[in-house]
């Protein structure tokens, strides 16, 4: 099946000089290789610290940060936790798309719901074989794991037995820390 949306960012992205992945469920497909569901949006992520980097790129589009639900606007300012989710909409073609604002601290990745959690930079995206990164199964399930709904349940279900040992192991780790009561933990053997 089409790719197409990842497709377009990927297309869209393709001269920014930062890290960016498509995260959510997108992202699930890409590491597995086939659409598995439909997608009503796409989502993207790219490193907290490159945000302003981002939004001189997308010179083109207007930009919305959320706030417990809701749009402001987003002027120039630095966007700080608990600020992590920004809507992006083209200009002229009202293309829309949303911006995940992932944390880092040197040369690692951070959890933002809780900082204990923790991965090497390097190992948190991966590259699809038609060239899109995408934010790696097991970071994608740790981020769906509160307030789990149906769709994120049907990713876990595709995608369990996909995972290598390691990251069912970080996974696993992750959510005991995280969601030690969540129903996931005892499928991920």
């Amino acid at each position: 099946m089409s790719f197409e949306q990842c497709q377009y960012v990927n297309a869209l992205m393709g001269k920014f000089s930062k890290t960016w992945f498509v995260a959510g469920g997108w992202a699930i497909d890409l590491y597995i290789g086939e659409e598995t569901r439909e997608h009503k949006d796409i989502e993207m992520a790219i490193f907290r610290k490159d945000q302003l980097h981002l939004k001189r790129y997308l010179n083109d589009w207007d930009f919305k940060q959320v706030k417990k639900g809701k749009f402001y606007d987003w002027g120039n300012e630095f966007l700080e936790l608990p600020v992590h989710e920004i809507h992006a909409t083209h200009k002229l073609n009202g293309e829309r798309m949303e911006v995940l604002l992932n944390e880092t601290v040197e040369n690692d990745w951070k959890f933002r719901r809780d900082l204990r959690i923790h991965a090497p930079l390097n190992s948190i995206w991966s590259v699809s074989e038609t060239g899109i990164p995408y934010l790696n199964p097991e970071i994608v399930l740790l981020y769906k794991a509160k307030n789990t709904r149906e769709k994120d349940h049907q990713d876990f279900f595709i995608i369990k037995d996909l995972l290598n040992n390691k990251q069912k192991q970080w996974l696993r780790n992750a959510l005991e820390l995280h969601e030690p009561e969540h129903k996931w933990l005892e499928l991920l053997i």
